[in-house]
């Protein structure tokens, strides 16, 4: 995408998310629901087909394009993303990077357009941060598999047409080695979706245990060679972590200016508490570090575009990225004070929105291993 179509999207999105997504932020997490009028302006505007190729009805946008547009979307709460976000990384990727023609023309224009809502099926309940030891199993019978176990906290599980499953397909190999991956379409017989879970935030974002029990799945709908789900799931989430750092880049950013606002109106001894040096200093450590994080972002989408092994910067960046909006989050409340306590700013919604971005597409803990790893791998 040309720097002049890239700057009319993002104008776009900026204001969608002024005038349509933020006005609706408190309305979204009462009712635990997004409205069906702002996903279908969504549809309309492509954010579902963000990183589905041309070809096949999306914008086919870069690693950095789809940066800097999840920063725009990461200034608002987190639900509005989440409804298209799997169409966009973890529910799509996979087909797009490993899918064959066929699977393809089945697929990506339905994703594209927002017909076809995806889901990444990975996590189960004894196998988080340990990918490699999903037990849901996948059998060759025939001319199909047949699919027996439970994923947990599936995002967007409750919508989805279409899941992504990874699956242990050789019993007998432990480990990375025996998993591969599906494309399950979810009217198949015996795939049944639980309730969606009570969160601590992301209200209007659900999450959800998927059940499969002698699931048939055409073998035409493995997704990539026998044995390889592991590795597509790992090229997935690279991708992945990188567009959760730019959200949570521009979350921060938000909350940055939220505080600036308050901290200009609010007065305490005689003048706003902005010219309080404490106060500023929290403002000025938190904008320190969303921009490092956005360079940080920037830089490792670019290298991504270029085709080199982002292994290492894509943990980084999720790593840092969720760990600085926490400490944003926390100094946003500090700046709003009571306020900041009460819902009737958000600030304390936002604060519990963040938490989860230590924890899901990777631990904080995982990416550490993942870049010290990396990083004695190459030797500096």
């Amino acid at each position: 995408m040309d720097t002049e179509t890239r700057d009319q999207l993002l104008g776009t999105l900026r204001r969608f998310v002024d005038e349509r997504l933020r006005p609706a932020e408190a309305r979204v997490a009462e009712a635990d629901q997004v409205p069906g009028d702002i996903v279908d302006e969504m549809k309309a505007l492509g954010l579902f087909g963000l990183t589905v190729p041309e070809e096949y009805g999306g914008m086919g946008l870069s690693v950095e394009d789809e940066a800097m547009v999840a920063m725009e979307i990461g200034r608002t709460s987190l639900a509005f993303r989440s409804v298209f976000g799997t169409n966009v990384g973890i529910g799509s990727q996979g087909l797009v990077m490993f899918g064959t023609p066929a699977q393809k023309q089945r697929f990506l224009p339905g994703i594209a357009s927002g017909e076809i809502s995806t889901s990444f099926a990975l996590t189960e309940p004894e196998a988080g941060s340990d990918a490699a030891s999903v037990r849901t199993r996948a059998i060759l019978d025939g001319d199909t598999y047949v699919l027996n176990g439970t994923k947990r906290y599936i995002t967007n599980a409750d919508t989805a047409h279409l899941f992504t499953v990874m699956a242990r397909s050789a019993p007998d190999i432990e480990g990375a080695g025996g998993v591969s991956a599906f494309l399950v379409p979810r009217d198949l017989p015996g795939l049944t979706v639980g309730r969606a879970e009570r969160k601590m935030g992301q209200q209007g974002a659900h999450i959800c245990d998927v059940i499969f029990e002698n699931v048939r799945v055409p073998a035409s709908l493995r997704l990539g060679a026998e044995g390889q789900g592991f590795k597509i799931a790992m090229q997935v989430l690279d991708r992945g972590r990188i567009h959760i750092a730019a959200v949570y880049t521009g979350t921060a950013e938000r909350l940055i200016a939220d505080s600036v606002a308050y901290a200009v109106e609010r007065r305490q001894f005689g003048k706003p508490i902005a010219e309080f040096q404490l106060v500023q200093a929290m403002i000025a450590d938190s904008k320190t570090e969303a921009l490092a994080s956005r360079a940080l972002v920037l830089q490792t989408a670019r290298l991504r575009d270029t085709g080199v092994p982002v292994v290492l910067e894509a943990a980084a960046a999720k790593y840092f990225a969720s760990e600085m909006v926490g400490r944003v989050a926390d100094r946003a409340v500090q700046i709003f004070g009571g306020a900041g306590y009460v819902a009737d700013y958000g600030i304390e919604r936002f604060y519990r929105d963040v938490r989860i971005a230590r924890i899901y597409e990777g631990t904080s803990q995982i990416q550490q291993i993942v870049i010290a790893r990396e990083t004695i791998r190459r030797g500096s």
